[in-house]
């Protein structure tokens, strides 16, 4: 028996089922059965271009949704069925990933929830809202009641892997052509559900003047399917509170966007009303501010009035709105007005603008150049640009300028010196006689630059001739091996002139010495002799949130008393509420997200643990183990697109399922013979320059106008002595 069935069913609408069984044949994998349930010719001959890797069961046009699914259900024999519609997608990998959840469950389960991503006729590969609420329901099964805003969650029956013999069980009750009723039926019948809070489905939305008009029936159909779904949670007053909200919001939102005619829409007002009075919980409490109005009007049955406060609430946005570009418009005049004056006067060649991610403050590369230039060069001042919230935290003595003001923009107007890690805005003019300096902040295993074109989730919001125009105003781009100037060179075509010296921010790894390592580890608690393990995982585009990839308490009890988990997330993170938060606190588990600098953590841990994060390139001057942990390596190379293949290169052992990573830790594999001969074939190719001078050649290049045969000459690999480990620091 296969662990799953994955059910493609329905017509080969605007050609997406080609795609979606290409992916499928591709990858076969012996747990996992696919049956195509074709809906018509074009549907049947596309499948059958792909036998025998899947099953072929035609069906006649025009058959419906519901009969299509049953008749691949009837077929399968795997534990758990997924049905995926024709027209969506899969993305790479997610069989896989699917089938090694449902194997870890038993059959008190009925169901898996799967995070997915989201695809219009525009982009593809954009991230849902599910991940951080499927996060917050952990790994552990349990039962909706225990977790009833699981209701919430987008009511796609393809982000459910349902049991096989609970859908044979319940499949009357779920018989339907309304996929959101189906998605719903399920949770409110299982008795046990499950989370898997990564992308395992692509939910693809048809351009709308594709499809055939909204029938008036079709609007009204809203209504009953909440009323026959809310008949499901009687005697079940938490998941009937939700899914009435639930009910009430959606309601509101289609009568708002849905651009019915008058007479529908009267009609589906008043439906709505009685729905949402007849089904309203005794403890229900209307929430405040403009949606408590919306509901109240609602339950009034009050159409002329609703309309009337729509009207006002879009006079006063519109009113609003004037106001916000009005006064935009009067300060971008300003600010021009600031900005050419200061360009008139001379550039000052002692005045140095240092910036880091985005405003954040004094950090990675620039940090390092501003460092060695004090030493080097203390003529030169330093101003940095920072944030109002990061302000405060910027070291004591630390000169700055907020965006935004008077100053910021004098400093940009007349430095000599711009260094940057990121870019600067589009309205910083390159003066003839100013010296721009990028040091990006990682090596490349992604696609960066214009090699993100072809990758709708990593290019969403970017304006490609914009960037290029920024390229255009770089001097000089730092960079630490040949890789990387070979790619920057691809992503970034410009004419600056690339610094093969190595990345600043890594020459600590050659300089700290054994107080530095101990007095770290003493600052984030971990004792002499225990290993500490640096968990550091990357952003992924088609994600809304930091989803932790692991379950973190679950590794920390297996790998014993004697490690520590310091777990970092990415910085791209640091508004959202962290999902450590609530994890116990045994000493074992710390959560160094806020922890800067990053190198006195990698300067710490006794091993690295992480995906696709540039960190590894860093880390992999220390010479210390390090273990790839790519659960999702498939979806984030086609979504993302990457320069090489991490998993043909790694820089250690490499684990696909946490049960691997914690096998790895829990025996020498993470530190054994083969995981050494990776590492050492990594750090020639990606550690090429950085030998702990990296900062002086940047400083003599650029700020002292040195030639490149005056600058230190960069140390042989073999001749390097990396700082000392934690061990050897307290030996």
């Amino acid at each position: 028996m296969p662990e799953l069935s994955v059910i493609v069913h329905g017509p080969n609408t605007q050609d997406h089922l080609t795609g979606l069984l290409d992916s499928l044949a591709a990858h076969p994998l012996p747990d996992i059965e696919v049956i195509v349930a074709a809906v018509g010719d074009w549907a049947r001959e596309t499948a059958e271009r792909h036998t025998p890797d899947l099953q072929v069961l035609p069906l006649p046009d025009g058959t419906c949704d519901a009969e299509a699914r049953a008749a691949g259900a009837a077929r399968a024999t795997g534990r758990w069925l997924h049905f995926v519609h024709a027209k969506d997608g899969l993305p790479a990998g997610a069989p896989r990933t699917v089938a090694e959840r449902a194997a870890e469950l038993p059959d008190t389960v009925d169901v898996l929830l799967l995070d997915h991503v989201r695809s219009t006729w525009r982009a593809c590969g954009l991230p849902s809202p599910d991940g951080p609420l499927l996060a917050r329901a952990g790994r552990a099964d349990l039962t909706l009641d225990d977790c009833v805003p699981l209701l919430r969650l987008t009511p796609l029956l393809g982000t459910r892997a349902i049991r096989a013999g609970f859908w044979r069980a319940h499949e009357q009750h779920l018989h339907t052509d309304d996929e959101a009723f189906a998605a719903y039926a399920v949770l409110l019948l299982a008795d046990r559900v499950a989370c898997l809070p990564h992308p395992a489905y692509e939910d693809r939305r048809l351009r709308p003047a594709s499809l055939p008009p909204v029938t008036p029936e079709q609007r009204y159909a809203l209504v009953d399917r909440y009323e026959r779904l809310l008949d499901l949670t009687r005697d079940r007053p938490a998941a009937q509170a939700v899914l009435y909200d639930v009910m009430v919001r959606d309601c509101l939102r289609t009568f708002a966007r849905g651009g019915m005619p008058e007479e529908v829409a009267r009609e589906f007002f008043r439906r709505a009303s009685l729905a949402a009075l007849r089904r309203r919980p005794e403890t229900y409490r209307r929430p405040a501010g403009l949606e408590g109005i919306r509901r109240s009007l609602l339950e009034e049955g009050a159409y002329g009035r609703y309309r009337a406060f729509q009207a006002a609430n879009r006079t006063r946005r519109a009113a609003r709105s004037a106001v916000r570009t009005r006064k935009r418009q009067v300060g971008a005049k300003l600010r021009d007005h600031q900005y050419r004056r200061a360009l008139n006067r001379p550039v000052d060649p002692h005045l140095a603008v240092f910036a880091a991610y985005w405003n954040r403050g004094v950090a990675c590369n620039p940090a390092a150049i501003a460092a060695k230039l004090a030493e080097l060069a203390p003529q030169i001042h330093p101003v940095w640009v920072v944030t109002a919230d990061n302000a405060a935290l910027l070291p004591p003595g630390t000169d700055h300028v907020v965006p935004g003001t008077r100053r910021y923009w004098e400093v940009l107007a007349t430095a000599k010196y711009l260094v940057n890690n990121v870019n600067f805005p589009n309205e910083v003019v390159k003066r003839p006689d100013a010296v721009h300096l990028q040091t990006h902040h990682g090596t490349p295993l992604k696609r960066m630059g214009l090699d993100q074109m072809r990758f709708p989730a990593a290019a969403q919001g970017l304006d490609f001739q914009a960037l290029l125009e920024r390229v255009d105003k770089w001097d000089y781009s730092v960079s630490a091996n040949s890789h990387t100037t070979r790619m920057w060179e691809r992503a970034y075509p410009s004419r600056f002139v690339s610094l093969d010296h190595g990345y600043p921010r890594n020459d600590v790894y050659y300089t700290a010495g054994a107080d530095h390592v101990r007095a770290v580890r003493d600052r984030l608690g971990i004792a002499p002799g225990r290993r500490a393990v640096l968990y550091a995982p990357t952003h992924r585009d088609y994600e809304a949130g930091w989803t932790p990839r692991l379950d973190l308490a679950a590794l920390a009890d297996r790998l014993g008393e004697d490690t520590v988990l310091l777990v970092r997330g990415h910085y791209f993170y640091d508004s959202a509420v962290s999902p450590l938060t609530g994890l116990r606190r045994t000493g074992r588990i710390v959560d160094v997200s806020s922890y800067d600098p990053v190198e006195d953590l990698c300067l710490a841990a006794d091993a690295l643990v992480t995906d696709y994060s540039s960190i590894m390139f860093d880390y992999a001057n220390l010479d210390r183990p390090l273990v790839v942990y790519a659960d999702d390596w498939e979806t984030y190379r086609t979504t993302r697109g990457v320069y090489f293949d991490l998993m043909a290169e790694p820089p250690g052992a490499v684990a696909r399922t946490q049960e691997e990573l914690a096998e790895i830790f829990t025996t020498d594999a993470w530190r054994d013979e083969g995981a050494a001969k990776a590492r050492a074939a990594f750090r020639r190719r990606f550690c090429e320059y950085d030998d702990g001078r990296a900062a002086e050649r940047v400083v003599r290049r650029v700020f002292l106008g040195q030639d490149e045969e005056q600058l230190p000459p960069v140390l042989p690999i073999e001749e390097r002595t990396p700082a000392p480990t934690p061990q050897e620091a307290t030996a």
